[in-house]
């Protein structure tokens, strides 16, 4: 009778530790099976703003408990601005069956939903993308794919005001941007406050190294110009040839992002980007926790930065309006 009782006793201890033991291994074996995630950027692997903010989105994954080569893989494709190498690196990705795929600009996104409609997709600075056709709504894209906007078109109006502001002699600029929906758009507003400000305008259309290089030093021979830079994926493949023209020919200039101004530029204003990022990583936990990319509104930028280059506006002989300087989130010296 006492020998039964301690085995039916060692029998309980036995079922109490499995039982108390099963979550745990079931916790250690999902740990193991890391989750794959896509990355697909219109930017060099080495470009410095390219890394910023890949760096922004793997740190908000680790917040949220996600950390690479613990539960988590990442599949990174770079770009570089050509409509070759982005088809392939959505091919890529596609045929890597990612549980989601952060995507970057329009440019990015346009290949991969024409590869896939089931694939989860959470997009980052795509400007327009129901007027692109990318998504039904803002507030219920459906479909496979969300994600951020980085463009209010208002926000273009503004870019030619600043450069009005900051140097008053101008007449006229050059309007540098990309074929396609959000380029018009960005048009259209820069038309309209052109016509309040009394600037002519010229457009030019980023297409490649040798057309901007020929189209920019064209219209620096003109006096008073000076140049806006429209939110773009083409604006940043070639931004520092952007920057360097405009150095070259003493031209003040306007930028959506503030790694121009960072890079030399004098001024941007536009949305926090790395923000935009962070605010990704968290759509992609949601995504790996059983939400539908569809279900999750598209959602724009949360806060706008004004950044100035001090340093290159008085190589250009201008003065910052005090008032616009106090504005500033950033002023590079």
């Amino acid at each position: 009778m006492l020998l039964s009782r301690h085995t039916r006793r060692r029998e309980f201890i036995t079922l109490i530790g499995g039982v108390a033991a099963w979550p745990l291994a079931a916790r250690a074996q999902q740990a193991g099976q890391a989750r794959l995630i896509g990355a697909a950027t219109s930017l060099a692997a080495d470009d410095p703003e390219g890394k910023a903010r890949l760096a922004a989105f793997q740190q908000g994954l680790q917040d949220l408990g996600w950390v690479e080569g613990r539960n988590l893989r990442i599949e990174y494709r770079y770009g570089d601005g050509t409509p070759e190498r982005v088809r392939k690196n959505a091919t890529e990705l596609v045929a890597l069956a990612p549980d989601v795929t952060l995507v970057t600009g329009g440019p990015s996104l346009e290949p991969m939903l024409h590869l896939t409609q089931s694939l989860p997709i959470v997009f980052v600075q795509v400007a327009d993308p129901v007027g692109a056709g990318l998504v039904d709504s803002l507030s219920h894209p459906g479909g496979n794919t969300t994600g951020f906007t980085a463009l209010d078109y208002g926000l273009a109006g503004r870019w030619l005001e600043l450069l009005k502001q900051l140097a008053p002699l101008v007449t006229h600029a050059a309007v540098l941007r990309e074929p396609g929906t959000p380029g018009i758009g960005q048009w259209a507003v820069i038309q309209a406050a052109a016509q309040a400000l009394g600037i002519g305008l010229r457009p030019i259309t980023l297409t490649d190294a040798d057309e901007i290089e020929r189209a920019v030093s064209a219209f620096a021979r003109e006096p008073d110009g000076g140049l806006v830079v429209t939110a773009s994926a083409a604006s940043l493949v070639y931004r520092d040839l952007i920057v360097g023209l405009a150095a070259r020919h003493r031209l003040p200039a306007t930028y959506a992002y503030r790694s121009f101004p960072g890079g030399g530029g004098l001024i941007s204003y536009g949305p926090d980007i790395a923000g935009l990022y962070r605010r990704a990583a968290a759509y992609v936990d949601r995504i790996l926790r059983g939400e539908r990319p569809g279900d999750l509104p598209v959602v724009p930028p949360a806060r706008y930065e004004l950044v100035i280059n001090l340093k290159t506006a008085r190589e250009l002989g201008l003065d910052v309006p005090p008032a616009l300087l106090k504005r500033a989130d950033e002023a590079i010296d």
